[in-house]
């Protein structure tokens, strides 16, 4: 091999080539035919090295440096291939070097390297300067990037400011708001996708499902499977876990068993996710029978965690031992959640000695919510005393310790409790409620007059409250309170 080849006889050569070893003998015949300063074959070899192996960054750097002329395709190659930390050294040494100009690939490049912070705002920035920021592969990768630093409002700031949008942009912004906990506006996302004529791929129905699942919203997670149907997307592991995991969470397992035994090979992840879903439901024997169908490397902490929880809520105690124990065998890490678990199992089985070992064992307050939720009042206080001790700032523990001395008749101390949580500026973090009604999303919180309906849905309150008044006043069971207590919370 060497003899009469040109640049195109080992460009063939390159892309067959799918190992380091073989590319560097090839690179070596390169180098020998004195073809090594073609821009062409510089790119080809850098871009991969890049593939193949990180460990290979040295290489890819001389064969950039044996380039005759550094175009801009062979810096926004090389940019692409170095690690994260060199890449802005590359546009640097780029710029001075003033004999290629950056174009929207070279940006694109250098933000996919960016983590965020000041090193992600600076190229931004800079291609708002050079008048790149509006370009569409630009524009998606800046929406990536403040999706992956979690800064899912600027990342929504950018897809609403990009003058053009395709199925990448879609996906990016659904899958960041998802990923950021903006359940909600991932849906939302979803449905002007809809309405704008963009067909969802097989990466929208993957970011999208999540947040149906988290909201129950069973038509919008029927939509996304129906889909999935009528594109003739595969239902493996990562899309069909996805729907397993959101017909669970809206309380339809007959469907989410059907779609778990379509997958043709489980993986690890989506048998957690049926594993979850039994266990979300009390079926914790159905969730253990999974194990025999666990694929190589075995449960991992996931599935601990669905199975350890599936025993809480069956109260099996001695199947959640055995679990816990063989966690151990397998060398599996135990995080606070499964600590949690156990704790929450033991204290309902009376084992409350145990529990607060079980509690005391783990980091930070899981393990002694778990316990707090199974003991009785006098033993509550102490336990909600020790969740304020190891997590100061959150609101929820003083609110338990409140109510723990309520109930055990301690008022004053209860009082001191709201004074001290007041006095160290701590709030508690409002629950929200979601409900679907004809494909639409509605939510709501405690005192919440935000919703564009609420006149109505207050004037439908009062209804009840009133109804519930005078049905209280003809069976004359007690003196009315329910309908003062509707009419108190309407003028909170």
């Amino acid at each position: 091999m060497g003899y009469g080849m040109n640049s195109y006889d080992y460009a063939g050569l390159l892309r067959g080539c799918a190992s380091l070893r073989r590319l560097r003998q090839i690179h070596g015949r390169i180098a020998a035919a004195g073809l090594a300063a073609n821009p062409f074959l510089a790119a080809k070899l850098v871009s991969l090295y890049a593939a193949l192996s990180p460990a290979a960054a040295l290489d890819a750097r001389r064969a950039f440096d044996g380039a005759a002329a550094h175009d801009t395709v062979l810096w926004n190659v090389l940019i692409r291939a170095v690690p994260s930390d060199d890449a802005i050294s590359a546009y640097v040494t780029m710029r001075r070097a003033a004999a290629a100009a950056p174009n929207g690939f070279t940006f694109t490049f250098l933000l996919a390297s960016c983590s965020g912070g000041a090193a992600g705002a600076a190229v931004h920035a800079e291609a708002c300067k050079r008048g790149l920021a509006a370009d569409l592969h630009v524009g998606n990768a800046l929406a990536a990037l403040y999706s992956r630093a979690g800064d899912v409002a600027a990342a929504l700031r950018q897809f609403e400011e990009m003058p053009a949008r395709d199925v990448v942009s879609w996906n990016t912004i659904i899958a960041g708001a998802a990923k950021g906990g903006r359940w909600g506006a991932a849906l939302g996302l979803l449905g002007r996708m809809q309405a704008a004529g963009v067909p969802p791929d097989y990466v929208t129905l993957v970011a999208a499902l999540p947040a149906c699942a988290k909201l129950a919203a069973a038509r919008a997670g029927l939509w996304a499977h129906a889909a999935a149907v009528t594109r003739g997307l595969p239902a493996d592991s990562a899309l069909g876990g996805a729907l397993v995991t959101m017909y669970a969470a809206c309380g339809r397992l007959g469907p989410a068993r059907e779609v778990f035994d379509r997958i043709p090979e489980p993986s690890v992840a989506a048998c957690g996710a049926m594993m979850g879903a039994y266990g979300a439901h009390g079926l914790a024997r159905e969730a253990l029978a999974l194990l025999e169908r666990m694929p190589r490397p075995g449960p991992d902490g996931i599935c601990f965690l669905s199975l350890l929880s599936a025993c809480a809520h069956a109260g099996l105690v001695e199947e959640g031992k055995r679990i816990w124990e063989k966690m151990e065998e397998m060398g599996v890490e135990r995080w606070p959640g499964h600590y949690g678990c156990m704790a929450g199992l033991l204290a309902r089985a009376g084992c409350l000695r145990e529990a607060a070992e079980m509690a005391a064992s783990a980091a930070g307050a899981e393990g002694w919510r778990a316990v707090m939720g199974a003991c009785g009042e006098a033993a509550a206080a102490a336990v909600a005393t020790r969740v304020v001790e190891i997590e100061p700032g959150c609101g929820g523990g003083y609110v338990a310790l409140a109510r723990a001395w309520e109930g055990a008749g301690g008022a004053e101390a209860a009082a001191r409790v709201r004074t001290m949580m007041r006095d160290r500026g701590v709030r508690r973090t409002p629950g929200r409620s979601w409900v679907e009604v004809e494909g639409l999303l509605h939510g709501f919180g405690v005192a919440d007059e935000s919703h564009p309906n609420n006149w109505d849905i207050y004037g439908v309150l009062h209804s009840l409250g009133k109804t519930i008044r005078l049905d209280d006043d003809d069976d004359d069971d007690d003196d009315g309170d329910g309908g003062h207590l509707w009419a108190s919370s309407l003028q909170d």
